[in-house]
């Protein structure tokens, strides 16, 4: 019980779209935050739910749309993607010296990754939202 009291800490993450794209959703690796109960991920903007296996294709959903996710921690061998996906994969510019530090290789290879800026989100806003539907 006590895990779910404590705050976790925010942890390095593979986020894949699988909505609409099968395996070749856009894909991203940055921090993720998470919710008190751990159960909400906090990413780019959005907040994902976990669906408790529930997903065609993801293990989390948008809480704002319902498309589902594929949310993970990064491999060290650097094949996050599903083997029959493709497309560059988005790196936080804030986490690819950690990324490096956890992988099995040294620099980005400029065709699999492109560096870009991950943005905040507001947590605040899916909390309300969320405790709306409950009233």
């Amino acid at each position: 019980m006590e895990k779910y009291t404590q705050k976790m800490k925010p942890e390095l993450k593979y986020i894949e779209l699988k909505s609409g794209f099968g395996d070749n959703g856009p894909a991203w690796i940055g921090m993720a935050e998470f919710s008190k109960s751990g159960r909400t991920v906090y990413f780019n903007g959005k907040a994902l739910k976990n669906s408790n296996a529930q997903g065609i294709a993801g293990n989390f959903y948008d809480l704002e749309n319902g498309d589902e996710y594929w949310i993970s921690g990064v491999k060290k061998n650097g094949t996050d993607r599903h083997w029959a996906g493709g497309g560059k994969i988005m790196i936080d510019r804030k986490v690819v010296d950690l990324y490096l530090s956890q992988v099995d290789f040294d620099k980005l290879d400029k065709n699999r990754f492109e560096i870009v800026d991950i943005k905040p989100t507001d947590k605040q806003k899916f909390a309300e939202l969320e405790n709306e539907k409950i009233n």
